[in-house]
This record gives structure tokens, C-alpha cells and sequence, in this order.
């Protein structure tokens, strides 16, 4: 690829690179002057800089002087030709592809967002606001535009493919958000990202409920139905709007909500002596608050200090970002990601 981008100016810095050498032994046999004076000659005639004669030109050295700057306005020519016809082939937007693919490469830990719609841009807005590396993949190109307007990575390409998907970083990336229009689209981006990465965090969109159980069973680690939770939010408006103003004021401030994923692998709980919260001391030494843990089906909340930790449990924790940061520290080898809920 590197190669096919450069052959199109080898052309030209040949042109360029044997006028410099032919005028510069023109002035060597006419004038006799060693090779530095005769190659600074070359370039301030070929650049139009103008500098002055090195020393007064004899009436051959003039008459190499006019074949070099004739030489110059031909190579000049011909490169604009070839700039031409290099745009014309879109060859600069291969360039800024070819630049957009290595910045793909270099991404780690980002939230992939497929489909930038009304769902998408709230999404992506509320991720830009916390800071979290994003990339979109959208297939419409009036969208991407609009994303890459608020600074938005954008790749333009078919979610639904896997080479789409590899490209976009899915082995790297946190999680994969996927909110198309369409609940066929959706399950097939989630069945298509579960074959490529069985461990990446899936969050899918839903119109209906049918929809909903098939993307669980096509492995969606959280699935939402738009219509649902906005109803599921207006009637705990209505009921509990303390709770509900609690948690938009938290969206805004510096505290973080987020998941802690232990490991099932036993054999990293060997080394861990202490099991209960009031021996691990989790709170004391990191500064954040176990809100919660989830141990399969169970949710228990407000958890005391007899309550042990165990393979396989969701800890879900408050505080500020260097107190979950701690707190990701201390669990060390048994945990396996951490995930943001807020």
C-alpha cells in the first residue's frame, strides 16, 4: 500500500535529482569550481532564490545556467501534470485513508459506536463530555459528517462486516455499542462481534422485546429498548424524582459509577487471604464505596463488611476517578475489566 502511494512521485524526484546532478557537473567542466559551489549554483537557479553567482559565469557556464532553469521549468511542469492526475485518481484520499487506518491502529481501550442516529449522537455527546476515546461507524455519509463537525473519529463503512469491525479496533476497544436503525442490523453486528472477540462488552439496541431476547441470546452483554426506558424513567420520575434528580446531578460531577468485573479463575483467589469487605478494607484504602455486588442472579446491596468476595462477582462502586483507579489496583489479578455505568 506504502509503496503504491509512493511510486507516483518517483518520477519526478528523478527528474529533479538528475537535473541537480547534471547542471552541477556542467558548472564542474565549465567553470572548474569544486562540487559544493557548483550544487548551491544548481539550487538557488532551480529555486529562483537569486542569491548572486558564486563568481562571474563564463559564457558557457551561462549557457548551462539557461539549460538548468529551461531543465527546472520542465521538471516544475511536469510535476504539476502529475499532481493533476493524482487528484483527479483520488490519490490523496487514499492518502488521508492510509493516515485514518494508522490512527485506527493506535487506539486502545475506546467505546465503538455503530450507527450515529438520534440514540447515537446522544450517546457519543455524552461520552465526548467524559472524556472517553470514541470511534463511529456509520455507512451514511451525511452522518459522518455531521459526527466529524463535533470532532468526532468517524469510519465510514458497513457495521455488519467483520473486516469493519477489525479495523475499528474491536479487539482493542472497551465496548461495542451498536444502536442501527433496524434490530436485523443490530443482532447481526453483535453475532458478528461475539465470533471475533467473545470476551468484548456488547451493549445493543432494541425496538422490541422479541428483538431484545434474541440479542441476549446472540450474546449481548446489556441490551436496551429506547421506548422502555424512557417510559421506565418517566414513571420513576413521577413515583421517586429525588432519585432520578440524584442521578442526573451525578452524571455532571466527578463522581463515577462503575463496574468490577472479578475473575471465574480460581487460581487467582488462591493468593487472596482476606475475602470479606471489612477484611480487604476496599473503601478505607481506596476512597470509594461499594454500592453494590452482584453474585449471579443475587443483587446485594449496601453490602456489610461480613459480606466475601468470590469468583465471578460484579462489584459496583462509587467515587471519583482516581478512587476507582485505586480501587482497580487493589483488586489487581483478580480482576477483569472495569466498566462505567454513569
Amino acid at each position: 500500500m506504502i509503496s503504491d502511494l509512493a511510486k507516483p512521485w518517483l518520477g519526478p524526484i528523478f527528474y529533479l535529482a538528475a537535473l541537480i546532478l547534471l547542471g552541477a557537473f556542467g558548472y564542474r567542466v565549465t567553470e572548474g569550481w569544486d562540487w559544493g559551489d557548483c550544487l548551491w549554483m544548481v539550487i538557488i537557479t532551480i529555486s529562483t532564490i537569486g542569491f548572486g553567482e558564486v563568481e562571474t559565469l563564463s559564457t558557457a557556464g551561462r549557457v548551462v545556467t539557461v539549460l538548468i532553469i529551461g531543465g527546472g521549468l520542465v521538471v516544475v511542469q511536469l510535476t504539476l501534470q502529475r499532481l493533476l492526475r493524482l487528484s483527479e485518481s483520488g490519490y490523496f484520499r487514499k492518502m488521508r485513508e492510509l493516515r485514518f487506518r494508522r490512527l485506527l491502529r493506535s487506539m486502545q481501550n475506546h467505546v465503538i459506536l455503530c450507527g450515529y442516529g438520534r440514540i447515537g449522537k446522544e450517546i457519543a455527546e455524552q461520552l465526548q463530555f467524559e472524556g472517553v476515546p470514541i470511534l463511529i461507524v456509520e455507512l451514511d455519509p451525511i452522518q459522518k459528517l455531521s459526527a466529524e463537525k463535533r470532532g468526532l473519529k468517524v469510519l465510514l463503512a458497513d457495521a455488519t462486516l467483520d473486516e469493519t469491525l477489525l479495523l475499528a479496533g474491536i479487539e482493542q476497544c472497551r465496548s461495542l455499542v451498536v444502536t442501527l436503525p433496524n434490530d436485523a442490523a443490530n443482532l447481526y453486528v453483535v453475532l458478528s462481534a461475539k465470533g471475533l472477540t467473545p470476551k468484548c462488552r456488547l451493549i445493543a439496541r432494541a425496538e422490541s422485546e422479541e428483538a431484545a431476547n434474541k440479542l441476549k441470546l446472540a450474546g449481548a452483554s446489556v441490551v436496551v429498548s429506547p421506548y422502555v426506558a424512557a417510559g421506565r424513567t418517566m414513571a420513576a420520575t413521577a413515583l421517586r424524582p429525588i432519585a432520578v434528580d440524584f442521578m442526573d446531578l451525578l452524571a455532571g460531577s466527578e463522581c463515577e459509577i462503575e463496574e468490577f468485573l472479578l475473575t471465574n479463575d480460581q487460581e487467582r483467589f488462591k493468593d487472596l487471604k482476606l475475602r470479606s469487605l471489612s477484611e480487604l478494607q476496599l473503601g478505607r484504602q481506596s476512597g470509594a464505596m461499594i454500592l453494590a455486588i452482584r453474585d449471579g442472579s443475587d443483587l446485594i446491596t449496601n453490602p456489610g463488611g461480613e459480606v466475601e468476595i468470590a469468583p465471578g462477582q460484579l462489584l459496583i462502586a462509587l467515587g471519583s476517578k482516581e478512587e476507582l483507579f485505586s480501587l482497580s489496583k487493589i483488586l489487581g489479578e483478580i480482576l477483569v475489566y472495569v466498566e462505567r455505568v454513569n
